[in-house]
């Protein structure tokens, strides 16, 4: 039986699965989006993932990243749990070795990492502003009555880009509309705003550092063509585009599995059975110090008539208990 690695990234718009070879190669993976039910979301991949299997692969190890990395991990037995950034850096030089940045463009938010020697020394996450970010450009493709898949396209086909307000996703939709009421064409309008949403990510996450080549630009914005030429324009560099751009997140973490089980006997990993358990997710907020922590908890079967009660999320541990 053939041995794997799954790796699970649950964000705030893409929960994504992979299952990696014992060399790194992406044998299944899975991009869902997450309709604001994580956990619904990994359990259905999943699923899905144990019908491509077919009994005929072995998980070896686990990892988990992304937003909700810590419940995922708690439920699934990750044998790893890292934040994005760790991941994403993994699975960057994993794919290029030589990688000095990283772009990545998500459903909600942004990040620039910046690598030296394989190793980060820096990096910078916008969490504020979405402008730039994928739900932000499905929201103007939907306005502009345009399938996001070809949103892209039409923005190659500009003419002349007209200049869009770039501060953030407010002022940059009512420039939109007034270049509208001017007459200008659709394309050169979405030209425009590709341009502005790479100064908003410049200027914000950027700043003075400098993005030495090669560049990979990462996460689901990368499939946007016209976001990719903006960002060279501007740049005046050519960026690269990881084949399994999409699910990065998700590799970098099977590939911290993959490390991280050479040090122990046994995988945590509770089986895709886990596709189907019930659980009972709370939290609360601690009122032992100003920290004011908010703590997660969730209840877990483990047997009949008993349950695992996890907690996580507070500052000090008075609260944490569990395996993370």
């Amino acid at each position: 039986m053939k041995t794997t690695y799954l790796g699970i990234d649950v964000g705030s718009i893409s929960t994504n699965l992979v299952l990696l070879d014992d060399n790194g190669r992406v044998l299944h993976k899975a991009y869902l989006r997450t309709h604001g039910q994580p956990m619904k979301a990994m359990q259905t991949g999943l699923m899905g993932l144990a019908e491509k299997m077919d009994g005929q692969l072995s998980v070896c190890g686990v990892g988990t990243t992304g937003s909700g990395r810590y419940l995922a991990g708690i439920l699934i037995g990750a044998d790893v749990i890292k934040n994005e950034i760790t991941a994403h850096a993994v699975a960057a030089l994993h794919h290029e070795p030589e990688t000095q940045t990283i772009i990545e463009i998500g459903g909600q938010d942004s990040k620039s990492i910046i690598l030296r020697n394989s190793t980060v020394i820096d990096f910078a996450m916008n969490t504020v502003c979405a402008a730039g970010t994928g739900s932000f450009l499905d929201q103007q493709a939907y306005r502009l009555g345009i399938p996001i898949e070809s949103f892209g396209e039409h923005a190659l086909k500009a003419k002349k880009p007209v200049k869009i307000a770039s501060r953030c996703t407010v002022f940059a939709e009512s420039d939109m509309i007034h270049k509208q009421q001017m007459g200008h064409s659709v394309e050169d309008i979405i030209a425009g705003l590709c341009q502005a949403l790479v100064r908003n990510y410049l200027n914000n996450l950027v700043k003075s550092q400098e993005l030495r080549r090669p560049i990979l630009f990462q996460g689901g914005v990368a499939a946007n063509v016209g976001m990719r030429s903006a960002f060279e324009q501007v740049l005046g560099k050519e960026l690269l585009v990881p084949p399994d751009f999409e699910v990065m997140g998700a590799i970098g973490a099977a590939l911290l599995a993959k490390e991280a089980v050479t040090s122990i006997e046994k995988t945590r990993f509770r089986g895709f059975e886990v596709g189907g358990i019930p659980y009972e997710l709370s939290g609360f907020e601690c009122e032992g110090c100003s920290n004011g922590c908010e703590v997660m908890e969730v209840k877990i079967p483990v047997a009949q008539g008993q349950e695992r009660l996890v907690r996580w999320g507070d500052r000090c541990g008075k609260w944490e208990t569990g395996d993370l």
